[in-house]
């Protein structure tokens, strides 16, 4: 090792070139994984420093559609420092101006005095316990700016929620505890929750949310609270957050993305590997007779190996450093732009985890596409070298094939176990690996194709283009180069534009054919018959469909607690929607049982989803125990039916015979079908009539849909992006290292006649042939990637996006021959004289 070092630093004396593609590579691929890991552990950070603000409490207990009861209260109340009481539900709110009314959906919090625990509430003008009192004989209420600029108000406006008015007092510009309020349809409002007693939005059996917010000692035990809440209440509906889990969805999503960001930045790192092969091929090519020489004079294989090793390594860790040192101060760089537009808190630094995650994937990176090259030309005889066999085709030996395969395995590995998503991990890296196999066979492929067009009647009176696929086909060359790097940077980006196009089309093009204008919701049973008549009324109204609406949480099947029978499946994550009926639903297929009678009043009953229910493994017969309102009703399976939630009618997973909810208080829902000309009449009607009942525009939920698809796909496309220039940095690459091999055929060319603008023109649609084959099989790629990803991950539809593949393709041809063209003044300058005596 000691001959190796001093042999490597003797060379290296002679500088970095045919290395800088290799540095670049690997800084641009570590970069991009350290910045999204840091700006991930920011915002963990963030979250769990402000962990109790953003929940509102150091622990939160939560009912659905009720308050708690008075031992609850006080249980709550024995346990903590301050109790915080809240309630939280969605309304209509109306702005009167002379003679027209506007209105417009808001989620209303209705807060009591101590309220926020932790945290500040910030307004525009004054503090909270300044704004929400009454004052002129009405109570305050505070808004979000974007319903302010919606209705045109000003502070001092006069709003109706229900039945009631209330005072615009300031407008809303922060709110502590946002991010666990969950998915929201409109801007939120806040008043106090005495304020709302007459309003008529909150009697018993509308949808709303209560939360129980509190303070604990320092030295409180969450695990042992959390256990003796559940066990003490666990069949009235309660549901327990603390500051220990931070905020719940909120955590798991940032991660998931995030982890789903670093696969992608992975793959930027694998087109980085190819630039690293081929750079440290070409380097090898250009030390052929130094490697020749140094055999000749007694060097072993080994100690061949180990100082082309230690160059490479030496070189790899400047362009991981460089990365490192980049990806750390990214986001630091960024940080004031991009803080107040994130959802959730971040607190950027350096966290070294992440750095030291990217570090390491750039170390496997290196060695896995450095061993193959070095392993290959160690291999060959002096002789052999001398005649410039290393571009033949040879394999390492056994060795070597096996420590590119454990370094593979780790870096596989390591991606599972820092990611948290093994299965993500394991699936992207069979695909990487995939893709690069597909690639690689296509640039096989290529040169077939080339040599078979070039010899054909497609090139007759073509000499441009015979000159093109001519080198394509032959023999080295950077045909290997340019598919692999462009066309999986090309294959990321296409994956990523299937997705986001049949997202987009789930949500637009695959709605049903009729789908219904307005959810209303909080109907209360006397209001109903009066409900249905003014909007069937309508002439715009094509139909309107009801159902009672309460809901309730599944908490045991078969007298047994329900996740320890089926762990975490999502109908038992938070509450789910109960009806009931006489009549089996129209939209629905009995697939096995019988419905019961109209008139049965016997021992509850239940109808349960079909596909849910198999996923469940549910059987007719088994029985499942739901807490409604905090009390518990237990059923028994009779019936499965067919579920279409597509179709944006009413759906439940469960029916429940009418005699069994029958008593319970509860409002009912409607779905109204309408002529977009009559929503606007039907919102004004029906909210004059009926201000406690909630319409939400099904155009507005499609809205709120497509902006959150829109974040998500802007992160994905920036990470694809970093592949992208990964992958033209490595064209760049293969270009300048065949630069020597262009200006000979140049200068055989010119000797030969040619004029510089064929040789031009030969160079161009070589490149672009190139390019033109990454974008084809980037299309396949993203297809297949895409299905998979739609069909067996989200179990939506798939169908294949034509103008992103047209611009893959047409994107392809250009970046590669940009990156051509970029290295075309050296074999257009050169001198057939020159050129041909140096290679005498």
């Amino acid at each position: 090792m000691t001959t190796a070092f001093k042999i490597a630093m003797r060379e290296l004396r002679g500088g970095l070139r045919g290395f800088r593609i290799l540095i670049l590579c690997l800084m641009l691929g570590v970069m991009a994984i350290a910045a999204v890991g840091s700006v991930r552990s920011a915002i963990s950070q963030g979250l769990e420093t402000k962990a109790s603000s953003l929940l509102g409490g150091d622990a939160e207990i939560r009912f659905t559609y009720r308050f708690a009861e008075p031992d609850e209260r006080a249980w709550m109340e024995g346990i903590a420092e301050q109790v915080s009481e809240i309630v939280n539900f969605r309304s209509m709110v109306t702005f009167s101006v002379g003679d027209e009314r506007k209105r417009a959906l808001v989620q209303v919090k209705g807060v009591d005095a101590l309220y926020p625990l932790y945290g500040t509430v910030g307004l525009t003008e004054g503090s909270l316990d300044q704004a929400l009192p009454e004052q002129d004989g009405l109570p305050g209420i505070v808004a979000e700016q974007v319903l302010v600029d919606r209705l045109g108000l000003q502070t001092g406006d006069i709003l109706r929620l229900g039945t009631k008015d209330f005072r615009l007092t300031a407008v809303l510009t922060e709110e502590p505890d946002n991010t666990s309020g969950g998915f929201s349809f409109g801007p939120r409002v806040i008043v106090e929750l005495p304020a709302l007693a007459d309003s008529g939005l909150l009697a018993t059996g509308t949808l709303f949310d209560s939360h129980y917010r509190l303070k604990l000692a320092p030295d409180a035990n969450l695990k042992a609270l959390e256990a003796e809440a559940k066990e003490r209440y666990r069949d009235k509906g309660l549901r327990w957050r603390d500051a220990s889990g931070g905020v719940p969805g909120v955590g798991r999503f940032v991660d998931r993305m995030g982890a789903f960001l670093v696969l992608v930045g992975l793959a930027g790192l694998a087109v980085g590997g190819v630039g690293v092969s081929a750079a440290v091929r070409t380097y090898l090519d250009g030390k052929t007779e130094t490697i020749a020489t140094l055999k000749t004079l007694g060097a072993t294989s080994r100690t061949i190996f180990a100082t082309y090793l230690i160059q490479i390594g030496l070189l790899a860790s400047v362009g991981i450093f460089a990365g490192v040192i980049l990806g750390a101060a990214l986001p630091l760089v960024v940080a004031p732009f991009i803080a107040d537009q994130l959802p959730v808190p971040a607190e950027f630094g350096i966290y070294p985890m992440p750095l030291a995650e990217a570090a390491l994937y750039g170390i496997l990176t290196a060695l896995i596409f450095s061993v193959w090259p070095l392993a290959r030309s160690m291999d060959i005889r002096a002789a052999g070298l001398f005649r410039d066999a290393i571009n033949g085709r040879v394999w390492p030996r056994w060795p070597y094939v096996l420590t590119v395969l454990i370094l593979a395995g780790a870096l596989i590995g390591s991606a599972a176990w820092f990611s948290g998503a093994a299965p993500l991990a394991l699936w992207s890296a069979f695909g990487i690996i995939a893709a690069l196999v597909v690639l690689g066979l296509a640039a096989i492929a290529t040169r077939w194709v080339s040599r078979q067009l070039a010899r054909s009647f497609v090139t007759h009176g073509r000499p441009s283009l015979r000159l093109a696929l001519g080198a394509i086909s032959g023999p080295g060359g950077e045909t290997v180069s340019v598919v692999l790097s462009l066309g999986l940077g090309l294959s990321v980006l296409a994956t990523i534009g299937q997705i986001d196009f049949n997202m987009r089309n789930a949500i637009e093009q695959e709605l049903p054919s009729v789908a219904p204008a307005f959810f209303y919701v909080d109907i209360q049973n006397a209001q109903l018959d009066e409900f249905k008549e003014m909007v069937n009324a309508d002439p715009g109204v094509s139909d309107l469909e009801s159902a009672p609406m309460l809901r309730g949480i599944i908490t045991r099947i078969n007298d047994k607690p329900a996740r320890e029978v089926l762990g975490d499946h999502w109908v038992l994550r938070g509450d789910r929607g109960v009806t009931y009926a006489a009549e089996p639903p129209a939209n629905g297929e009995i697939t096995a049982g019988e419905w019961w009678d109209a008139d049965y009043t016997g021992e509850p009953v239940v109808s349960f989803a079909a596909a849910e229910g198999a996923e469940m493994g549910l059987e007719l017969g088994d029985r499942i125990t739901v807490n409604i309102l905090g009390r518990d009703l237990t059923a028994t399976i009779v019936n499965f039916r067919t579920v279409d939630f597509g179709n944006m009618g009413i759906n439940f997973i469960m029916i429940l015979n009418p005699a069994a909810l029958q008593g319970a208080p509860h409002s009912h829902i409607a779905t109204v079908y309408a002529e977009e000309s009559a929503e606007g009449r039907l919102l004004r009607d029906v909210s004059d009539a009926f201000p406690n009942v909630t319409a939400i525009r099904v155009r507005d939920a499609i809205s709120q849909a497509q902006t959150l698809l829109e974040g998500i796909g802007a992160a994905t496309r920036w990470g694809a992006l970093a592949t992208l220039v990964t992958g033209f940095v490595v064209l760049i690459g293969a270009a300048a290292a065949g630069e020597r091999r262009r200006v000979f055929e140049s200068a055989i060319l010119k000797t030969l006649g040619a004029t510089r603008g064929r040789i031009l023109a030969s160079l161009a649609l070589r490149s672009a042939i190139l390019g033109l084959a990454a974008g084809i099989v980037a299309i396949l790629a993203g297809g297949i990637a895409g299905y998979s990803v739609m069909t067996f991950v989200m179990d939506a539809s798939f169908s294949f996006a034509l103008p992103s593949a047209i611009g893959i393709v047409a994107g392809g041809a250009l970046a590669s021959t940009v990156a051509g063209l970029l290295f075309a003044m050296g074999p257009l300058s050169a001198r057939p004289a020159r050129v041909l005596r140096a290679r005498e």
